[in-house]
């Protein structure tokens, strides 16, 4: 499944009334670390259908970095039944991302 940009305008409807759980990776362009997770993402988004898989540029979606609370990045969000179940800030290998999405 493809990754998917979230905005103020699909976040509604793409994370919380989502059926599946979500991964949300907040980024930016300019952040190094963030440019290490992001391939890491795109994979997952390919081999996990159960998974819905989002990308937040924070520098044109300040609302939504504020609303997640969102001061360092790259900060990977898992939210299941539209509550949050698990986050974390900085990068990390393949297998702590899925540790995320098990918790």
């Amino acid at each position: 499944m493809a990754v998917l940009n979230l905005t103020e305008n699909n976040f509604e409807q793409e994370v919380m009334r989502s059926d599946k759980p979500v991964l949300i990776d907040f980024f930016a362009t300019w952040c190094g670390p963030c440019s290490m997770v992001s391939p890491i993402v795109d994979q997952i988004a390919e081999e996990r259908s159960d998974l819905k898989v989002c990308k937040v540029d924070v520098d044109e979606q300040g609302e939504l970095a504020s609303r997640f609370g969102v001061s360092s990045i790259p900060m990977l969000v898992v939210v299941k039944n539209g509550k949050i179940s698990a986050q974390s800030v900085g990068a990390m290998p393949k297998e702590k991302i899925l540790e995320l999405v098990e918790k």
